[in-house]
């Protein structure tokens, strides 16, 4: 890996690479609500920053990468923590009340959060009149699917949950860019968030009812899923795609993974999908795409 050249377009195997860890994102929203049933959501995602915390620490250890955070960039990792702890304990309580579909369309609306911060914070990030669409389309595409509660799936509160962690997750995105972290290795910016967001989420977990639900193997495995293949593994593979990739390309695929969250939670849990999730979806798809769009 260490070896690639860094390419000023997107290849065949840089596409097959996005899509496949596009439809890894998709599938995580099914194992998150899977593994609800087992584990109660805050805990289980403690349990995974944990997790991901020992694997990316071997990873360390293993390629000779020192565990060193400079003190300027303290602050920063400080607030990637906290935001990374809010992130996980919104998307997990939001799946736990509402359907992989809602929750998916609204979690990846993220780059809405990044643009509209951006265009104030980065003098280089203003949004001209395509993005300006995106951001338009990709909003009423939200509000679309937010408004429509009547099936037996939706709840408000779980699409205010899917909201708020998307836009968490965009204040990560905006520290990493804005901070001294952003000279700091990925795999320090990675163990930071995770070595906050362990020690926060387990202390969290008992305000949100008893640990375990009824734990069986699928719940064990789901866990096993989130904390290698996403949480740590995972990130580190994103990370080295955008050494590689130029970022726009890299972040127009982003609207892969709603569309694979909505057809897997079709597919895979037999979730309703009616006019207002096939509306929202192509919305928030086609507004991603214009504002990653350079």
């Amino acid at each position: 890996m260490a070896g690639m050249e860094r390419k000023d377009s997107i290849d065949a195997t840089g596409v097959a690479a996005l899509v496949a860890f596009a439809f890894l994102l998709g599938f995580n929203q099914v194992v998150i609500k899977v593994s609800t049933g087992g584990f109660q959501p805050v805990f289980m995602a403690g349990l995974r920053s944990v997790g991901a915390c020992v694997a990316i620490l071997l990873w360390m250890r293993m390629r000779g990468i020192t565990i060193h955070l400079p003190r300027e960039a303290w602050a920063g990792a400080i607030m990637l923590g906290l935001l990374f702890t809010s992130e996980f304990v919104f998307l997990y309580l939001s799946l736990d009340r509402t359907s992989v579909g809602r929750a998916s369309i609204i979690f990846y609306s993220m780059p809405v959060f990044v643009a509209l911060a951006a265009h104030v914070l980065l003098p280089g990030e203003r949004i001209n009149g395509k993005r300006a669409l995106g951001l338009i389309l990709a909003m009423a595409g939200v509000a679309w699917v937010m408004a429509d509660q009547g099936s037996g799936e939706a709840s408000l509160g779980g699409d205010i949950m899917a909201l708020l962690a998307a836009i968490s997750w965009a204040g990560i995105a905006l520290v990493v860019r804005v901070t001294p972290l952003s000279k700091v290795a990925p795999e320090m910016q990675l163990l930071s968030q995770l070595t906050i967001s362990a020690v926060l989420l387990m202390a969290l977990s008992p305000l949100f009812g008893p640990f375990i639900r009824e734990l069986s193997a699928i719940h064990w495995a789901g866990l096993a899923f989130q904390t290698l293949a996403i949480a740590s593994f995972g990130y580190l593979f994103w990370f080295f795609l955008m050494k590689i990739y130029p970022a726009s390309g890299v972040a127009s695929f982003s609207f892969l993974s709603p569309v694979f969250g909505v057809v897997l939670g079709w597919l895979m849990l037999d979730e309703a999908v009616g006019p207002h999730i096939i509306g929202g979806l192509v919305l928030v798809a086609v507004g991603i795409t214009l504002i990653n769009r350079r």
